[in-house]
């Protein structure tokens, strides 16, 4: 059983929790004022504290910040007959771990004294996460899984040359983190490495997006532009969703691919450039081909090496280095706090289909994590999320579902870091334009003050 400190000047909160404790069979400790309290606190070492926000001598904040700096793992449950709003957000930043409201209920006080003893069970019993000291690096693969070895060599032998590349995965695989990796690794690592999304643009756009075009080569062009194949320079140009490329540029890639020279639109001078392609993508660009929606002679110049990213259920086996590397990430982008996991979480997340791939795992890690509540991520704060998630077996509505996590996910993530997009790309793990092309995709917006989101 429990010891539990009670800090509160109304006697009739004292006796009636006392009480309570008594017949769940605690141990109560009392104290009328923050400076006992505290004192008892020191002493006793109490497995959690209910506190009263309004104290005689000492605002119960203030003693809050004491029991935090002497022991951060403390479980501290708020209590007030005032509904303040700033004090509420004051008192769960400072690290407590409930708040509730008098008079108390019953069922309330017993639902936060359990799920703190739960809590503090869990420190006791469960090892911390890794901590890291700085960011976790951003072009990193994790795996130790017998296939994720395998892409490992491939690289390693793709890093010495500049052989155009492949990739092909389902969705959130991390196609786009494997292009940065080859690229980062490679000979020519400090030139660019610039990245088109294949299906973020109209055709008109795209065409202008990837060669560049001349002033005056169609209504709008001011000025002269680089298209992303020249600012690429000697460096990587990165292809992603190349199964979405309108035919009538298919062929227009198709003769740069295959002479390493092109125009822009509206241009006369021939340009070359040595940039090395990789190209991603979810489709079957061989069942594609078939179907006459994608030229073969394109297929076969891109996948002069092809890699196959396998998605994640066929490498269970790296989820928990997965977890671990998600948290440290999380930890450090979004200012969140958790260190530990209780029992069940890991295997929870093994059990998983995943459709959605290691993106989708990492997304539901962000959203649990924003909403834990402490240093220790419950099964609980995952169950939650995870019953939203979309089962593989129901195919005809998955793709929808995904997009509508998807767009939860990166607004919370935009909204807990204030819009910065360029953070919010690195927390999220994705590309700067990819999340652009995301947030026009969805319509996200930020929020007003009142809730309603802003005009487009």
């Amino acid at each position: 059983m429990a010891n539990v400190l009670i800090i509160d000047d109304e006697w009739s909160i004292l006796e009636s929790l006392e009480m309570f404790l008594n017949e769940k069979g605690h141990t109560a400790f009392k104290a009328a004022t923050g400076e006992e309290g505290y004192r008892l606190f020191c002493s006793v070492g109490p497995d959690m504290v209910f506190l009263d926000i309004r104290l005689p001598d000492l605002n119960g904040l203030d003693v809050l910040e004491r029991i935090k700096i002497k022991m951060p793992t403390a479980k501290v449950t708020m209590m007030t007959a005032f509904h303040d709003m700033e004090t509420t957000i004051k008192a769960m930043k400072m690290g407590a771990y409930d708040y509730i409201h008098k008079p108390l209920d019953v069922d309330e006080v017993e639902k936060s004294l359990g799920r703190a003893l739960h809590l503090a069970e869990i420190d006791k019993d469960t090892p911390l996460i890794e901590e890291a000291g700085e960011a976790p690096e951003a072009g990193l693969i994790i795996g130790k899984s017998r296939k994720i070895m395998e892409i490992f060599k491939m690289i390693g032998l793709l890093c010495q040359n500049r052989a155009t590349v492949l990739i092909q995965g389902e969705t959130g695989t991390g196609k786009e983190l494997i292009a940065r990796v080859i690229h980062r690794n490679s000979l020519y690592r400090e030139e660019p490495l610039i990245t088109v999304d294949c299906g973020a643009l109209v055709e008109t756009l795209l065409e202008s997006e990837l060669f560049g075009h001349e002033s005056g080569a169609f209504t709008g062009a001011v000025r002269t532009k680089k298209g992303k194949i020249e600012l690429a320079g000697t460096g990587t140009l990165f292809l992603d969703e190349i199964g979405e490329l309108p035919m009538s540029l298919q062929g227009k890639l198709l003769g740069f691919l295959q002479r390493r020279e092109y125009m822009r639109v509206g241009g006369q001078e021939t340009l070359k450039s040595r940039c090395r392609i990789i190209a991603a993508t979810n489709r079957d660009l061989q069942d594609q081909c078939r179907k006459g929606l994608f030229r073969e002679d394109l297929y076969f110049r891109l996948k002069v090496v092809t890699i196959h990213v396998p998605p994640l259920r066929e490498r269970i086996s790296d989820i928990p280095d997965l977890v671990n590397h998600f948290i440290q990430k999380i930890n450090l982008e979004m200012g969140t706090r958790v260190t530990k996991l209780e029992s069940g979480v890991i295997e929870h997340l093994m059990a998983q289909d995943w459709i959605g791939n290691v993106r989708e795992m990492e997304n539901v890690l962000v959203e649990a994590l924003v909403k834990a509540n402490g240093e220790v991520l419950l099964l609980e704060d995952i169950l939650g999320i995870i019953s939203r998630k979309p089962s593989a077996r129901v195919q005809q509505n998955s793709s929808c579902a995904l997009d509508a996590m998807e767009r939860e996910h990166i607004q919370t993530a935009l909204e807990k870091l204030g819009w910065n997009r360029t953070r919010t790309a690195r927390a999220l793990g994705i590309s700067l334009p990819t999340l652009r092309s995301k947030i026009r995709k969805y319509s996200i917006q930020p929020m007003l003050t009142d809730g309603v989101r802003k005009a487009g």
